[in-house]
This record gives structure tokens, C-alpha cells and sequence, in this order.
């Protein structure tokens, strides 16, 4: 199968999940992620607003607040086109709704927060195999933001979170796709 087909494939397993499973989901991955130590020792933890069938965030989002963990978000730059910028959320953060009709916060350069002080990222991913690639919508924009820390020991952990429906044994990858050292669902957790 292309990278194509399989997006196509796995986004219709999850999209088939029903509204329950959803939230049983969303609620054992916090389970789940509380076996983290990465997670539970984070300060500030970079979480996205799901879309499309992703695995809900807003309960880990709801926990990160109550835990007085900062919280941030994905945005796209407006100047660097196919880049990232990280935004601090709070529950007042003004929204607005991106090309991708995906809901992020109206930019503030007083509350963007820079990649290199975030201690993990979460991130969406289409599906996922064996060996921690992701395969994500196809803009690379994940790639882009966590190439320049692949082979550091510092900067932030990259942290995959995903339903079971959207593991495969083997994805087709390319040369700029940047492997997840972890990766999270319901019910295991992944590393390599």
C-alpha cells in the first residue's frame, strides 16, 4: 500500500470508532499515560486540539491544568510556511479556526513558547507501526518541528498518542520522516 492508501485506511478505522469508545479511549490513555514518567514529571507539555478522529486530548489537557502543568498548542506560522509554532493555552486562550479547520489560538508572540523549553510534545499521527514511525496527514509538519532534536539529549520528548485501530506492522517511510521514540494508547505503551 502507498502512504496514501494507508491514511486512508487507518482514518476510516477511526473514524468508525463510536462517540463511547471514543471516550473510553480518551479516558484509559490518561490512565495509561500516568505510567509515563515523562509525562507525570513534565513542566510544560505541548498537546493538540483533536481533529478528525484523533484520540480526544481534552481530558489530558483538563489534567495537565488541574496538575500546574503548562499547557500548549499547536499553531501554523504565519511567516514560515509548512512550520510550527507552540502557543501557551489556557481555558481564556482567544481561538480562531485555521486553514485546515482546525481550532488553534489567535497568535500572540507574548505567549508563544519555544520548542526548545517544551519538555514533551504530543503528537496526532494517522496511524503508526512496529518501529515508531508515524505516518501523519501528509504536510510534515511534526517532521519539520522535531527534526533539529532526533538525535539530541535535549529538548523535548516526542511523544505519539494514538487508538489501538491505528497501529500497522510496518508503514512505508521516507527519508525525512522522524521516527517517535514513544508512543501511547489506550492501553500500551511503546518505546524504542
Amino acid at each position: 500500500m502507498t502512504r496514501t492508501e494507508f491514511r486512508q485506511v487507518i482514518r476510516a478505522r477511526r473514524n468508525q470508532l463510536t462517540e463511547q469508545q471514543q471516550q473510553n479511549d480518551a479516558h484509559q490513555l490518561l490512565d495509561t499515560l500516568l505510567n509515563v514518567d515523562e509525562w507525570v514529571n513534565a513542566s510544560t507539555i505541548a498537546l493538540y486540539l483533536s481533529f478528525d478522529g484523533e484520540i480526544d486530548t481534552q481530558s489530558l489537557i483538563q489534567w495537565c491544568w488541574d496538575h500546574g502543568k503548562r499547557v500548549c498548542v499547536p499553531v501554523l506560522h504565519p511567516f514560515s510556511k509548512g512550520q510550527l509554532l507552540f502557543l501557551e493555552y489556557t481555558p481564556s486562550t482567544p481561538m480562531r479556526i485555521n486553514q485546515y479547520n482546525i481550532a488553534e489560538p489567535i497568535l500572540n508572540q507574548l505567549s508563544i513558547v519555544p520548542v526548545a523549553t517544551i519538555d514533551l510534545i504530543a503528537t496526532p499521527l494517522v496511524g503508526f507501526d512496529s518501529h515508531g514511525h508515524r505516518i501523519g496527514m501528509g504536510g510534515g509538519y511534526y517532521d519539520r518541528t522535531l527534526a533539529p532534536f532526533l538525535h539530541s539529549t535535549t529538548g523535548p520528548l516526542a511523544l505519539g498518542l494514538a487508538h489501538h485501530c491505528q497501529h500497522v506492522e510496518k508503514l512505508p517511510t521516507e527519508s525525512w520522516d522522524v521516527p517517535l521514540p514513544c508512543i501511547v494508547t489506550p492501553s500500551k505503551i511503546w518505546r524504542w
